[in-house]
């Protein structure tokens, strides 16, 4: 099949490709740079020139697929408000594309809209249209387009990772750079979610091939990693000393990261790894944060 995919160019995006390629299915990839086309022609995917910012671009990628894997995301955390009505009007133009046929939308939220209290464990077929998380116009956006009759589904995405980057926590390792310690919150034995890049790749590709309307999947491997041995692996990886932060002083000490420091926010795959078969087999997170201290701590999600 031939697949639209937003965000081709991103670290999910890199992944990815290669796995729907690898599968037989033809890669129609966003790119919005010369650099970014150059780089899926290399990786064996077609160009689409455009970007989230012209809806109109996304309108007519979408319009000459078989269906669509939605992975961009303006991951600007000072302007979330913004970056949600982006999102709203980039899903909006994909599906537009797609009303009236059986052709799959796969859109990308956060395993965070699963849960219906905080500390609960996140399931996927919780949803509520006023979730106070940031991420929530991304499924709001996908609910209102399946109601003109589109096939959308949900990847929900925990801390994913690899050797080079871990959602989140590649944040909190470039501020523990800066500040000299590595720190959590309180006692910090509130959990983070978290699974491989090559995992995530895997159950997208799955899902869009199952193309079930209205289905959500949590692409988890562990549950729930409490943030204490989180901070514990950063300060051994800068070799830098571990301290608690007073819920108090968060916000002094993370900035914007304060919000999702002191989070609890477990999640489950049960009913994801029983609807598609998924199992993932990639390295842990902390296996992960095992490397070398210069990182690129730009990306994330929650």
């Amino acid at each position: 099949m031939k697949i639209f995919l937003t965000g081709a160019t991103g670290f999910i995006g890199t992944a990815l490709v290669p796995e729907l390629i690898n599968a037989g299915h033809q890669v129609l990839g966003l790119a919005r740079s010369d650099d970014g086309a150059k780089r899926l022609i290399a990786a064996g995917a077609k160009v689409h020139r455009g970007s989230l910012e012209h809806p109109s671009s996304l309108r007519l990628g979408a319009a000459g697929s078989d269906g669509v894997i939605h992975c961009a995301y303006d991951h600007d955390f000072s302007t979330f408000e913004e970056s949600g009505k982006k999102e709203s009007r980039a899903i909006d133009a994909l599906g537009s594309a797609l009303i009236g046929t059986d052709r799959p939308l796969i859109i990308t939220s956060v395993t965070a809209m699963g849960a219906a209290a905080p500390g609960r464990i996140a399931t996927e077929d919780y949803y509520i249209p006023n979730h106070p998380i940031p991420r929530t116009p991304t499924e709001n956006a996908g609910a209102a387009v399946a109601d003109r009759g589109v096939n959308v589904s949900v990847v929900r995405l925990p801390q994913v990772h690899n050797k080079v980057k871990q959602g989140l926590i590649s944040q909190l390792i470039g501020l523990a750079r800066d500040k000299g310690v590595s720190a959590y919150v309180e006692e910090g034995v509130n959990r983070w979610p978290a699974v491989h890049l090559l995992d995530v790749a895997r159950l997208y590709r799955l899902a869009f091939e199952k193309h079930e309307p209205s289905s959500r999947y949590n692409a988890v491997a562990e549950e729930g990693i409490p943030l204490r041995q989180i901070a514990e692996a950063i300060g051994k990886l800068l070799q830098i000393p571990v301290v608690s932060i007073r819920m108090e002083e968060a916000q002094s000490h993370f900035g914007w990261l304060a919000m999702f420091a002191g989070m609890d926010m477990p999640a489950s795959s049960q009913l994801t790894r029983q609807r598609l078969g998924w199992h993932p087999t990639g390295p842990g997170l902390l296996s992960d944060l095992e490397r070398d201290a210069r990182t690129d701590t730009q990306g994330g999600n929650f």
